[in-house]
């Protein structure tokens, strides 16, 4: 399947969720993110949810991590959607974020990040097999992931398609995908 396609289902089938679902799935997604090892992670990259999309609630990662690896620096980006490149500003709570006009959530105070990151948690619409990602289509994370040698791993609320058909040489692959149900290596 193409991309736009994939990209169409998966925003159906995503809006489709009740909330008890979408709040299983998002409770299944933490238990597999917690079995990780952050032993050697200083610094975390992740996402900040439009939970009217539905994407994975990553509030529940950033309370877990800040009450069981408070050593761990969290840092979330801010999108410049002129240059379609990002930011990367230290997390210091959700009373720092404000929606920008595309109804995401940015930090305004939080201090810009400028060093090395071990650990990137990436926003994704749907994955195949092969670990390539579809996103909204702007190519904010494969930008920021080409300067960067941290982990990457998505997070889907649901398994992967058979095979994204036009993937090309600027789409990063994912090292690992968390599903509610697995942890699958690239």
């Amino acid at each position: 399947m193409l991309k736009a396609e994939i990209r169409k289902q998966a925003l159906k089938d995503r809006l489709r969720l009740d909330d008890a679902t979408y709040q299983e799935l998002n409770k299944a997604l933490l238990n597999q993110f917690k079995t990780l090892d952050f032993s050697q992670i200083k610094t975390l990259h992740i996402f900040l949810p439009i939970i009217e999309k539905r994407e994975p609630d990553t509030f529940l990662f950033i309370a877990w991590l800040s009450e069981t690896h408070p050593e761990i620096k969290i840092i979330v980006p801010k999108a410049d959607f002129e240059t379609a490149l990002m930011t990367h500003h230290e997390y210091i709570g959700k009373e720092d974020l404000k929606k920008n006009l595309y109804n995401i959530l940015e930090p305004q105070k939080g201090g810009l990040h400028h060093t090395e990151i071990d650990l990137v948690i990436i926003p994704l619409l749907a994955f195949d097999k092969q670990g390539f990602r579809v996103g909204y289509g702007k190519g904010f994370y494969d930008r920021f992931l080409q300067n960067t040698n941290a982990q990457k791993i998505g997070l889907s609320l649901y398994p992967a398609v058979e095979k994204i058909d036009d993937v090309n040489e600027y789409d990063i692959r994912l090292d690992f995908c968390i599903t509610p149900t697995e942890i699958i290596k690239f």
